[in-house]
């Protein structure tokens, strides 16, 4: 590379500005998580796509629905402090402690089908990759990423080239990555996509039992089987949240 990085270092570079420490990812495991959007607004020049959304969920399953251009991924961006809001505010209460997305770190897990994994690298390679990532690694060590895998019935392709592996079995490993750190929050871009009948099987356990950690999962979908894990939905199309 021209600065004489190597890609490994690069990419740690690029992400190290979202890191916080796992003293503080410890103690917000413990205390309820709270989110809360008021007036939020995101234009993309002169093109609107969310227009003074207010919203606040407690709920271990939140979902966004709303057609395609809706704002699905947008509002999952800004919620997870990837893209910031042109108006308004969101904020987190996690573990009693207040912040807003650009201040949250490594508390966030976040997959979508736009989000790649390093292809010339195996798949244990990359987790070990973001596993470093943070100042403090993560809990999970090399021997504990088949239990991780195991989660998302992807153990079998640890030691595969992650370039090798179809999109099924790439979108599993994209959920297991988005876990690597223990996340309280959990931000799923259209989870199942290009999953089948077993992997959609597989997700609606995953979530149930991620849910069930103490953490708040978000899926951005317009799949009904999808939306049918969540206990609320903000709907986009309509901007309102129905209860289900």
């Amino acid at each position: 590379m021209a600065d004489g990085l190597s890609p490994f270092q690069a990419r740690k570079n690029q992400l190290f500005p979202f890191c916080v420490s796992l003293s503080r990812l410890a103690c917000v495991h413990s205390g309820m998580i709270h989110l809360q959007a008021h007036n939020l607004t995101r234009r993309y020049g002169s093109h609107t796509v969310l227009k003074d959304l207010t919203f606040e969920a407690r709920c271990p399953v939140l979902g966004i629905a709303g057609a395609n251009g809706s704002g699905k991924s947008t509002l999952l961006k800004c919620i997870a402090g990837l893209l910031k809001p042109n108006r308004g505010t969101i904020t987190w209460t996690v573990g009693g402690l207040q912040c807003v997305p650009s201040s949250l770190g490594s508390l966030v897990g976040y997959s979508a089908p736009y989000v790649e994994l390093y292809e010339g690298m195996t798949v244990s390679e990359n987790l070990e990759f973001l596993r470093g990532v943070n100042r403090n690694p993560a809990p999970e060590n090399s021997a504990g990423f088949a239990t991780l895998l195991e989660r998302f019935h992807a153990a079998a392709y640890a030691d595969k080239l992650y370039g090798e592996l179809s999109t099924g079995q790439r979108q599993r490993i994209k959920l297991a990555a988005a876990c690597i750190h223990h996340p309280p929050l959990l931000c799923l871009d259209e989870p199942g996509s290009n999953l089948d009948e077993n992997g959609r099987k597989m997700l609606r356990r995953a979530i149930g039992e991620l849910a069930g950690e103490n953490r708040m999962v978000l899926i951005a979908s317009n799949q009904p089987d999808e939306l049918k894990m969540c206990h609320e939905i903000i709907q986009l199309d309509a901007l309102f949240r129905q209860e289900i």
